[in-house]
């Protein structure tokens, strides 16, 4: 079987996660990493015994590399996925894969004329805890679906932004709170509810509000498509990154994720379900320990999958199109409805 070669844009933290997945992803290597700073590329190339480059457009014209994985600033995914596509690579981004709904009507584009694929990484959905959850819903193990509730509090301070001018900008974050940190429990929350169908939002900035022009608190009531109601509150404000606490509401008892445990409750009894357990040595513990399983299913797919397995452009637009309903619900303090 030939060697897939991969190259790496970005060499922030979130770049440890996807060189620990290469590694240990079998008949795959990393041939390049690309970054702006040229010294630490330089350093971090000679560590992995890699090329380095310091312009991606480059790195796209060596015909050895053959996957490109994104992990930059979230105004540049659009761009470096659009010319990578066209390069002929195929691409795995992180999330968000753009900071727009008119973004991502361009990348669907360039990818239906592309050869590459395109996959983008939303973790979470593989956490252990997650997929219990998932086909438990399917399995109706609890009956009809009533409620979702959603309750994220983690912290990120000024200095936190000024580390990264990108950051905490509407130019070139999106967004803050909402398009970064709770991204991934907005799709946690459609995905396990099966789509929303409207929503009413609102969003603020209290702390910190003399560092970014973004929001650092969010809350939004949902309706989902099988008619249950939805509850989501987050907030950048907390002194620590504490676990999700998601709660589903169904007729028959609740399923509760706390501190990284999924556990049931019915007929007056509580039951462990799955645990989270600690991830791999190059992850946060809240960004879940899915990484490893969402890049090796891209390459799973890359080589055997006529229908594929991870996730692409279609199901990563849905949280997006949540967190700019979401935005824009707060600028109209109205309900927005959504669509296909």
């Amino acid at each position: 079987m030939r060697t897939l070669k991969a190259a790496i844009i970005g060499c922030g933290a979130i770049h440890l996660c996807h060189l620990e997945a290469l590694r240990q992803t079998p008949d795959v290597e990393l041939r390049a990493i690309v970054d702006i700073d040229t010294d630490k590329g330089l350093a971090l190339a000679k560590t992995y015994a890699c090329d380095f480059y310091h312009d991606y457009r480059e790195m796209l014209r060596d015909v050895n590399v053959d996957v490109v994985h994104i992990c930059t600033p979230h105004y540049l995914h659009k761009p470096m996925i659009l010319a990578a596509l066209a390069a002929g690579k195929q691409v795995f981004c992180e999330k968000p894969v753009a900071m727009t709904m008119a973004d991502i009507a361009e990348i669907q584009a360039a990818e239906a004329a592309a050869t590459g694929m395109l996959g983008v990484c939303y973790q979470n959905r593989l956490n252990p805890t997650s997929l219990a959850l998932h086909q438990l819903l399917n399995e109706n193990a609890l009956g009809r679906v009533l409620s979702i509730s959603a309750f994220l509090t983690w912290s990120r301070s000024a200095p936190y932004y000024a580390n990264s001018a990108w950051r905490g900008r509407y130019a070139t974050e999106g967004g803050s709170l909402l398009i970064n940190q709770a991204i991934h429990t907005l799709d946690l929350m459609q995905w396990l509810g099966g789509g929303v169908t409207r929503l009413k939002g609102v969003v603020d900035c209290s702390r910190l509000a003399d560092t970014i022009d973004t929001e650092d608190t969010a809350m939004a009531t949902f309706d989902f498509n099988s008619g249950a109601r939805g509850l989501f509150f987050a907030s950048n404000n907390h002194t620590r990154d504490a676990p999700l606490q998601l709660e589903i509401h169904a007729e028959k008892g609740e399923f509760q994720l706390r501190d990284n445990i999924l556990w049931r409750v019915s007929e007056g009894k509580r039951a462990m379900i799955a645990n989270d357990a600690t991830p791999y040595s190059h992850s946060k513990s809240y960004w879940g320990m899915g990484h490893l399983q969402a890049i090796q299913q891209f390459y799973t797919s890359l080589r055997h999958g006529e229908i594929p397995t991870f996730i692409g452009l279609r199901e990563a637009a849905k949280s997006l199109q949540l967190v700019e309903a979401i935005y824009h619900s707060s600028q109209l303090r109205q309900w927005v409805t959504l669509t296909e």
